[in-house]
């Protein structure tokens, strides 16, 4: 940096108040260097500029952080706890720089020190705190919750690592430490007034009172404890701050100096390792049973601190009277993670404050709520007995007793009905028993919803049928949505600014608003705007695309793009497979009708997921081989996007002119990456698959490729399917299955892709990915013969931005305060 603020020139700065922010902003951007950081403006690179910029944009946010939670402790409104084992926030001083509407403020102020704004931005890490769309859900909906002034807080783990650093060597996924805390974090302020104890091991000791009151104590116990770090949540330039709370498990005794003095130096600092290990990373690979005690130590971790933190401070303001508890606090549980909280909380009211059962299980009842996010059987928590008892014994007892309880009323509802009682029971029975913790979830909870319609009715009619029997109505739909100030008005200025000249800037803090836009849509000079947008966007990818991987795209073609963690179930492979059957039309000089394309794939495989991983090495062999062919240079251009996080989407998403949503029929839950692409202008191809539906009713079917079986016609093609049959009937597909099984894309590894063969091949393949092969293909081509058309193209793209209101999270998250926790803004 070479400038000072002394030695700047203040001419070409606004007036007024913005001058006061401006100097404001420079003085504590100067004085967080000096004081907080102890660099001067000559010395300090642009990690230090970032910091400070943050530390500056933090306090311009923490008197409306104290005022918002003074608001809700003096109002006697509800309030809400979102427990969430993942909250993918992205970079936050972005995103508060937009909310405060600080940005150009910003600018102007690092720019008197010789410093720019983006430059400052790029050197923040993702925070690793989240994988995929369940913790990118969580953390749009923190958005939209300050965003209406509702009194919701975040509980969360401050995992030291992330998932993990995804790199690319001959192919194949390479996983790293993503030491995202590495520097510290700027946003978070530690609480350790509040910090609480956490209970593993041991055993329950029980005994009775002088009036035969039976008492659970839980002893012997190893103890960790849990650190509270808060984050702010700025709303959107309103004066409401809501707060995150991550915590960080530490030991009780952190250092055993009496070992380290005998020489015992591992066993010295054992206690402390073991502890830390909680909050260390994101999903450990649970495939040994030390990984699942862990990741159930985590989901136990969480849930018990954020119970204990919400009843200290009933117990602060209420003292021990908790009638009125369940009424005054819900608990939604993101997925089955935090499923725990239902016993816990039972426990907590019982053995730590003396409550009788009965009391305890309508409070309990009262205010717990469960989100399901996911259709697949094998992804719902299972636990063994064995492990969990080991592990949590006082919360095993509880469980049996609430399963118990739960089935004598089951069995007093429909009598003599035994398989419904197997059916329905929270334990699994068997050599092995298991916790259904959904099931779980689903008796402990008031409400029960799903995330998108399709997704709530097959979870009607399928996996928790009987449930809906037993409590009709108890299972409801909340249509995920995501936050278009951070999908739309943050990562794509250029659109933004568009539409504020367009339709006015209302649409920020409302998105139904931006159904203003569709008339625009006949307007020949708007599209040409809209299309010189969309080029500005491409190209801005192309540059982050050449950076990133080295591979150079061409933005006059089509961006095709897929972005999404990597499983078959969202069928990367299908649009694998497109890609060598357009190669295969280039090599045998079929190219009549073929539009340039330019496709990316990119999301991360889990580290023990091996067909996902897989899938990764062909992604990227076929990539290879395409853009190394002479003939494909001006058709087509494939890349693998290494590290697929928030602020790749960020730039990915405004560049994209197509978005692949083609999961199986029935299989995927909602989605929110076909919701972003769609705010941004892309067009849909997919399948009748989760939010997909909605999102073909709001923009029109003619403004959606739609192809494949609906979840209906999937289910009764896997009672006859015969994949080698299609194979042999269709001269597409069969060259296609000869270039995989001939091995051109692995002449130097040799029967590497024989697992992703053998199931496209298989006729109990449940993903059925050469059933909707052909239709793929045909849908592809409507696709490319639109794209010549760019009038039409541009038609197409306008409409869907201006239909997308509905994918808002403010709307999912009105629909949340409105029916079921029964809460207004503050």
């Amino acid at each position: 940096m070479q400038k000072t603020l002394e030695e700047s020139p203040m001419s070409d700065h606004s007036n007024g108040n913005g001058v006061v922010i401006l100097d404001t902003l420079s003085r504590e951007f100067r004085r967080h260097l000096l004081f907080s950081l102890g660099k001067n403006e000559a010395e300090s690179d642009s990690d230090y500029c970032y910091r400070a910029a943050a530390l500056a944009a933090r306090d311009r946010i923490t008197e409306d952080w104290i005022s918002t939670r003074e608001r809700i402790d003096q109002s006697d409104t509800r309030r809400v706890h979102y427990l969430s084992l993942e909250f993918l926030l992205g970079r936050s001083l972005n995103n508060a720089l937009l909310n405060l509407d600080l940005e150009e403020p910003m600018r102007k102020a690092l720019h008197r020190f010789g410093v720019e704004l983006e430059e400052v931005i790029d050197q923040e890490p993702d925070a690793g705190l989240g994988n995929g769309g369940l913790g990118r859900l969580a953390a749009c909906f923190l958005d939209s919750c300050a965003n209406l002034k509702l009194p919701v807080s975040g509980y969360g783990i401050r995992y030291e690592y992330g998932m993990f650093n995804q790199t690319v060597d001959n192919g194949r996924q390479i996983e790293g430490p993503d030491h995202w805390l590495r520097n510290g974090n700027p946003w978070e302020i530690e609480r350790h007034e509040d910090t609480r104890k956490i209970h593993l091991y041991g055993r329950t000791e029980r005994t009775s009172d002088a009036d035969g009151k039976l008492h659970h104590e839980w002893v012997e116990s190893q103890c960790v404890l849990a650190v509270p770090y808060d984050m702010p949540i700025p709303g959107y330039r309103n004066g409401t701050v809501n707060t995150l709370r991550l915590w960080k498990a530490t030991a009780t005794d952190e250092f055993n100096l009496s070992e380290f003095n005998a020489g015992s130096y591992t066993e010295s600092v054992a206690e402390k390792n073991n502890a830390e290990q909680i909050s260390m990373v994101l999903y450990p690979n649970d495939a040994s049973e030390n990984g699942k005690e862990l990741r159930l130590k985590q989901q136990y971790f969480l849930v018990s601190a954020s119970l204990q933190d919400v009843i200290a401070d009933w117990v602060k303001r209420n003292g021990e009277d908790f009638t009125d508890f369940g009424k005054k606090n819900c608990f939604q549980l993101n997925d089955t993670h935090p499923a725990c909280a239902v016993p816990e909380l039972m426990r907590l009211l019982m053995d730590e404050h003396g409550l009788e059962w009965d009391d305890a299980w309508a409070i309990t009842t009262e205010c717990m709520a469960y989100t399901n996010h996911t259709l697949l059987p094998e992804a719902l928590e299972r636990w063994s007995v064995g492990l969990f008892g080991n592990l949590l014994p006082r919360i095993l007892e509880i469980i049996y007793e609430i399963n118990e309880r739960f089935l004598a009323f089951v069995e007093a509802k429909y009598p003599g009905d035994k398989e419904l009682l197997n059916r329905v029971s929270i334990i699994e029975g068997g050599n092995n028993p298991h916790i259904r913790m959904a099931y779980l979830s689903i008796v402990g909870s008031f409400s029960v919803n799903g995330v998108a319609q399709l997704h709530t009715d097959l979870l009607k009619s399928g996996l928790f049928s009987d449930f809906d029997r037993i409590w009709p109505g108890k299972l409801n739909n909340k249509t995920n949505g995501v936050t278009q100030r951070r999908w739309l008005s943050h990562c794509n200025p250029g659109l933004r600014d568009l539409l504020t000249e367009t339709i006015g800037s209302s649409w920020e803090s409302d998105l139904e608003k931006i159904k203003d836009l569709a008339p625009y849509s006949e307007d020949a000079a708007f599209r040409k705007k809209w299309r010189a947008v969309k080029q500005a966007n491409k190209e801005r990818l192309t540059k982050y695309i050449a950076q990133n991987t080295g591979v150079q795209f061409d933005a006059s073609m089509m961006f095709d793009v897929q972005v999404k963690r990597i499983h078959e179930y969202k069928r990367q492979l299908l649009n694998i497979l497109h890609v060598i059957h357009l190669y295969d039309r280039i090599m045998r000089g079929d190219t009549e009708g073929m539009v340039p394309r330019c496709v990316l794939i990119g999301g991360k495989a889990a580290p023990g997921y091996h067909i996902a991983k897989l899938i990764i090495k062909l992604a990227n062999n076929v990539a290879a081989r395409v853009n190394a062919e002479p003939k494909a240079a001006d058709l087509l251009r494939m890349v693998f996007f290494p590290n697929y996080r928030v602020s790749a989407m960020e730039v990915i998403c405004p560049g994209t002119e197509l978005s692949e949503q083609i999961s199986t029929a029935g299989k995927e839950a909602s989605g929110t990456g076909n919701m972003k692409f769609m705010m941004n202008g892309a067009l849909t191809i997919g399948t009748l698959d989760g939010a997909n539906i909605e999102i073909r009713e709001k923009a029109g079917e003619e403004n959606f490729f739609l192809f494949g079986l609906d979840a209906k016609e999937v289910a009764e093609t896997r009672k006859h399917y015969d994949p080698n049959a299609i194979i042999n009937s269709d001269d597409d597909i069969r060259r296609i299955m000869e270039l995989l099984e001939g091995g051109r894309f692995n002449e130097n590894e040799p029967g590497i892709f024989g697992e992703l063969i053998g199931g496209l091949r298989n006729p109990g393949d449940q993903w059925l990915s050469i059933a909707d092969l052909r239709s793929f293909i045909d849908s592809q081509a409507q696709v490319a013969g639109i794209y010549m058309n760019p009038e039409q193209w541009d038609r197409m793209s306008i409409l869907n931005t201006a239909n997308s209101g509905w994918f808002s999270s403010d709307r999912t998250i009105q629909q949340y305060a409105d029916d079921i926790w029964n809460v207004g803004a503050i």
